[in-house]
């Protein structure tokens, strides 16, 4: 039994780790928005995770790999604003103008963002995905677009200083076959 287990986290670790090479952009995916899992921010200034991500979205949508950016992230304990408002200041700082910008800013989870923001989309006809984390944190980003109906592409902000370190590599191999079998088991 324990030889089983350790071959099933092996199986998930290497697939984290494949997910987090992976970037779904550089290969011309066109994408309705580029969807970025907030992260913390301090009074109102994104964190260098957050930061990280942001910028790697602004370029992409510079990019044209799609003509929105959806923005997640809510209140974070002891916070003012939003994950995703941090990000809205930010982005317009970088040109990207508010017409091109959806918020969702009640998740704070990467299962609440993701289902709050399928049913934003869903709700303007848009399913087409391009997401926007941390390497090792895109295969569980992945399986829960997949369950809330979008069609996800991935690209991964390889800047991020999560990056891809063994520590996350590891949380990650448990959190992922976590995520798939919670929502299988929901639906």
């Amino acid at each position: 039994m324990a030889a089983g287990a350790a071959a099933a986290w092996l199986v998930s670790a290497v697939a984290v780790g494949a997910t987090a090479l992976r970037d779904d952009a550089r290969n011309g995916a066109r994408s309705d928005v580029i969807v970025v899992l907030g992260a913390a921010q301090y009074a109102g200034r994104p964190s260098p995770v957050f930061k990280a991500r942001l910028d790697h979205a602004v370029t992409l949508w510079r990019r044209g790999v799609a003509p929105r950016l959806v923005l997640t992230g809510g209140v974070g304990a002891g916070d003012t604003i939003s994950e995703a408002a941090a990000g809205r200041r930010y982005v317009r700082r970088l040109g990207v103008p508010d017409s091109a910008l959806v918020l969702e800013h009640d998740g704070r989870t990467t299962r609440e963002s993701l289902a709050n923001t399928a049913d934003l989309l869903r709700a303007r006809g848009w399913t087409r995905v391009t997401l926007v984390s941390d390497p090792m944190h895109m295969l569980r980003a992945g399986i829960l677009a997949r369950r809330f109906g979008l069609f996800p592409a991935l690209s991964p902000a390889r800047d991020s200083p999560n990056g891809l370190g063994v520590s996350y590599l590891v949380s990650e191999s448990f959190k992922a076959p976590t995520a798939f079998l919670m929502e299988r088991a929901r639906h």
